[in-house]
């Protein structure tokens, strides 16, 4: 099952094509921030922001407690583990 799970950007690797490092659960990965870029929010600001992470893709902005709650309820149902599994071996930023 592919999932959006929550993660945290921690830096923008290349401004030009709208590419962050995301940091989920301890697996960085190097995702398309160009969903979550508006006008109000501009591509710089999106470092520190927590996101859902699907396919490569920061869908939406989340917030720190919303991004917590989601990790916890995915840990319970046994989700969390295979999906970072599956980030580990896609490629690691």
């Amino acid at each position: 099952m592919c999932l959006g799970i929550p993660g945290q950007i921690v830096a923008i690797s290349d401004p030009e094509s709208a590419l962050g490092i995301v940091n989920v659960s301890g697996v960085r990965r190097e995702i398309n921030l160009m969903c979550i870029v508006t006008d109000d929010h501009p591509l710089e600001a999106c470092v520190g922001d927590w996101v859902l992470v699907h396919v490569g893709f920061a869908m939406s902005r989340i917030d720190e407690a919303e991004a917590a709650a989601t990790l916890k309820i995915l840990a319970e149902l046994g989700e969390v583990e295979p999906e970072l599994e599956a980030m580990r071996l896609s490629g690691q930023a």
